[in-house]
């Protein structure tokens, strides 16, 4: 390819290009005249000597500008072009670094010549290049060389578009370069690129496609001063077991996406980064560096509590010189194999703990299983104890105030959990407890109880344990299964939630209760209407909810199925309709966008029934607290983030009330 290079009086003026360039002649920019006495010898060399100095001679670049430039979808923009050229806004800039210039942007292998024209300005110059389009014969044949993901009809998408143009131009290579690169791009395969074409001249063209092949995968740990390092107190194939990446195959976004969700659920990591980058000695390859920055290994926390009361004087009094509060400790990478022990005690007098001591104790072992089981089965051990308000012993709508029955339940459970999918799980185990039903004064309580007519607490319900006792000593089988497909379409969840759940009890020993109890819910969240491609409002959608549970043996009150609640029947308090065996829950929703709020609207309807069950269950605790054992209710409401506003018609005293709740209802 022949090069030229033409300077003018008025303007200097490069030009390179493909055998198109005019002659030389004219003025020479800012090269000082020769000596008229030399002579021939001597105008030699000191021409020579000028020319030196005027390509050494700089000049400031004011501005530059790009005329006839093609521009277009995938062909490169005028800053990318002029990106790292000399010629810059402000810079001084000689002929040879235009010079430079010229063939840097000439290699670019997509013009048949470049112009520049420095023309002057009040203090400078302003550089113009001048562009002219590279034209080849039209395109008979397409092929794509160093591909192994993209399918054979990408290629015979190329040649029709490309055949509806006459001629190969930098138009229908960059349409070309769109389509290929646009597959990598839609199946998260970021370095999928066209490195060059070739075979224009003859109409065969080929794109020379890399695609990032994973060369090798890196662990960098960070300090707290932010050097790095090869080795961290953490075992490196605790995170290596995490990792989606393989040596071998193109490196994919959305493995990054799993990779960083994966690791920060260890929890034994503050910071997390993965980090791609092109192989320095194969352009094609890529390597990936995980960039971590542990959390401290254990931690312990210790909070003190007063009671603090204005005293006669309006001075503030202890209340209770007793201190109470809570002991908090944590191991999270015992070993440096990511297993955890956590453990927690509280308690509202430390003097005298037994009181009302509350503790859990629980350990963690990952991956017992093995490294390489694809669930990532999980053993969870745990000690503890609890207290929570039974919704069994509540009164309906039209009852009495209903002194509390509050349910401690101390024990140990061991459970396997297998992950099949993100979302999707089974878990699994065995559970020793021992349960005490009490009073609000903490004293055991064997039956429920009402206010008679002197106000007093009458102990005359419904039995509160399987035992005569008050005190259960329970020893069952649990499994719970999640089949979990839904997905998030701008904020909204869109597909479909089953969850299964058993409990066994084993009547092992005087006492203990032999039952099964099961349940299985069903959820659909159907989009109505796909949202634009750029559309950030949530789509309508239509969410359709139906739960059925069964118990069959000798069910405990405190264990039985309970109607009505925010995540049962709306409008209702927790356990107002029923306590019962069997239960049929129904939900209909309609979610619809709001706009500018990019939030949904929703109006629903609900419905649940014990199917007549509560009367099968010891001491029929829904008749004694005048429970309707079935209930509808109706309402709207709007989603604003993590909070939902709604009203709710209660449709058995026909009253609605508005409420204010937090995530999601299903």
């Amino acid at each position: 390819m022949a090069l030229s290079s033409t300077l003018n009086a008025d303007t200097s003026k490069l030009q390179r290009g493909g055998g198109d360039g005019g002659g030389g002649g004219g003025g020479n920019f800012g090269v000082q005249p020769a000596f008229a006495e030399a002579d021939d010898e001597d105008e030699e060399e000191e021409s020579e000597a000028d020319a030196d100095e005027g390509e050494d001679q700089k000049f400031l670049c004011e501005g530059v500008k790009a005329a006839n430039l093609v521009a277009g979808p995938g062909i490169p923009t005028q800053a990318e072009l002029f990106d790292g050229l000399n010629c810059q806004p402000g810079a001084m800039v000689s002929r040879k670094e235009l010079s430079e210039d010229l063939t840097s942007l000439l290699s670019t292998g997509l013009f048949q010549n470049v112009d520049a024209n420095v023309q002057p300005t009040g203090k400078g110059y302003v550089v113009e290049f001048t562009f002219r389009e590279k034209v080849w014969p039209g395109m008979v044949e397409f092929k794509i060389s160093g591909a192994t993901v993209l399918p054979e009809d990408v290629a015979d998408e190329v040649l029709a578009e490309a055949r509806k143009s006459k001629y190969t131009t930098v138009r229908v290579l960059a349409q070309a370069k769109n389509i290929i690169e646009g597959y990598y791009q839609e199946k998260g395969l970021s370095f999928g690129t066209i490195s060059h074409f070739d075979g224009m001249e003859t109409g065969s063209v080929i794109a020379h496609v890399i695609e990032g092949e994973v060369a090798s995968v890196n662990l960098v740990y960070l300090d707290d001063k932010g050097g790095q390092s090869n080795k961290g107190s953490t075992n490196p194939r605790v995170v290596r077991r995490e990792l989606p990446f393989k040596v071998g195959e193109l490196y994919n976004v959305e493995d990054a996406k799993r990779a960083l969700r994966d690791i920060f659920v260890l929890q034994l990591f503050d910071n997390v980064q993965v980090v791609p980058k092109p192989n320095e000695e194969e352009q094609s390859k890529v390597d990936v560096d995980i960039v971590l920055k542990e959390r401290p290994l254990k931690t312990a926390e210790v909070e003190l509590e007063w009671g603090i009361a204005p005293g006669d004087k309006g001075r503030p009094d202890l209340v209770n010189i007793r201190p109470g509060g809570s002991v908090f400790f944590e191991n999270r990478n015992l070993d440096g194999e990511g297993r955890q022990l956590y453990g927690s005690v509280s308690t509202s007098n430390f003097f005298s703990p037994n009181e009302d001591l509350g503790f859990k104790i629980e350990y963690v072992h990952p991956y017992v299983k093995g490294d390489h089981d694809e669930n990532r089965t999980c053993l969870n051990v745990s000690a503890f104890n609890s207290r929570k308000l039974s919704p069994v012993f509540t009164g309906g709508p039209f009852a009495d105030e209903v002194p509390p029955i509050w349910v401690d339940r101390a024990g140990a459970k061991a459970t396997v959990t297998e992950n099949f999918t993100r979302q999707s799980k089974l878990t699994y185990g065995l559970v020793l407890e021992e349960i005490t039903t009490r009073d609000e004064n903490g004293s055991v309580c064997t039956n429920g109880m009402r206010n008679s007519a002197n106000g007093m607490p009458s102990m005359d319900g419904p039995p509160t344990t399987f035992s005569d006792s008050g005190t259960d000593r329970v020893a069952f089988l649990q499994a719970n299964m999640t089949r979990d497909c839904t997905y998030f379409c701008n904020g909204t969840p869109i597909g479909a939630r089953d969850i299964w759940q058993m409990d066994q009890g084993l009547g092992i020993g005087p006492g203990n209760p032999f039952y099964n109890r099961t349940s299985l819910s069903s959820t659909r969240f159907i989009m109505l209407k796909t949202p634009g491609r750029r559309s950030e409002m949530p789509p309508p959608v239509l969410v359709l909810h139906a739960k059925g549970g069964m118990a069959i043996g000798d069910l405990p009150s405190y264990d039985a199925f309970v109607l009505g609640g925010p995540y049962s029947v709306r409008g209702y308090n927790v356990g107002e309709l029923a306590a019962c065996r069997r239960l049929i829950e129904t939900a209909i929703e309609l979610r619809v966008p709001v706009p500018k709020l990019n939030s949904h609207a929703y109006s629903f309807y609900e419905y649940g029934t014990d199917l007549g069950s509560s009367k099968e269950l010891a001491g029929n605790p829904t008749e004694f607290y005048r429970r309707m054992g079935k209930g509808a209710s109706w309402g709207g409401g709007m989603k604003l983030g993590a909070v939902r506003a709604e009203y709710v018609h209660d449709g058995n005293t026909s009253k609605g009330n508005f409420f204010i709740r937090f995530g999601e209802r299903f």
